[in-house]
């Protein structure tokens, strides 16, 4: 008898087991890519979050610098206008302007006029002075005195009482009585020759002290002077003309 073989038999995979592991194989794959490309999708979109933060992080700073940059531009702007305004207020209201002292005007009640043999003239007048103050503040001054000359020789003298002139107005000191003559003057003066033209040329001259009183509360000192050349003509016994400086 033909001896048995017990070779060991082999058996081949089954068909059916190679099917499974292969399709366990490519699910594993498609796990491990949609694992990936999940990874790789929430990547981008960290970086994009991140770019985006950036971004607006960008934009929030520009829009802070530009209203630090307005709010400077206004500041700037009301510093500017206030001190145009505190310049303006010093040249203007705040500037203490002389007041202008001036003959206004002259009135004869007497008029004698002689010629020879010893030239003279006796004149009672009466006089107007105006005090106008160009300050925003009032101009009290005190009394004072008026001096009158002829050839700078004294030929008589008004009294000036104290007043108030208001703000930018003039205050006009009406019926200064006064009495001009030429009894001092020396006997070789031009007087005659004066006389004899018709035209008398007098000089008249003052001050006046007092304080200018700006917004009610500061005071300053201010004096002003008169110097006004009178001229008058002797047939129509009135002055002609007053120049004053």
């Amino acid at each position: 008898m033909a001896e048995r073989r017990n070779d060991p038999q082999v058996y081949p995979l089954s068909q059916s087991y190679n099917h499974s592991t292969d399709f366990n194989v490519k699910r594993d794959e498609e796990s491990a890519f949609r694992k990936q490309d999940e990874i790789r999708r929430n990547y981008n979109a960290s970086l994009n979050v991140t770019r985006d933060e950036g971004s607006d992080s960008i934009e929030s700073d520009e829009i802070h610098r530009k209203k630090h940059l307005k709010y400077l531009a206004y500041f700037v702007s009301f510093v500017v206008f206030q001190t145009g305004i505190i310049v303006l207020f010093s040249l203007t209201v705040m500037k203490v302007k002389t007041p202008k002292f001036r003959v206004r005007s002259i009135t004869f009640d007497h008029f004698e006029v002689r010629t020879a043999p010893n030239p003279s003239f006796n004149f009672i007048a009466s006089v107007e002075v105006g005090v106008k103050n160009k300050n925003f503040g009032t101009y009290k001054f005190q009394d004072s005195k008026m001096y009158f000359s002829y050839d700078g020789m004294p030929i008589g003298e008004a009294f000036v009482p104290d007043g108030k002139a208001g703000w930018l107005s003039t205050k006009k000191l009406k019926n200064l009585a006064t009495v001009l003559l030429s009894n001092n003057l020396p006997t070789n003066s031009q007087l005659g020759n004066d006389l004899n033209s018709g035209v008398l040329k007098l000089n008249a001259q003052s001050q006046l002290s007092g304080k200018v009183t700006l917004t009610f509360m500061f005071k300053r000192k201010k004096s002003t002077n008169l110097n006004c050349n009178i001229t008058i003509g002797l047939a129509d016994k009135a002055v002609r003309e007053i120049d004053c400086n």
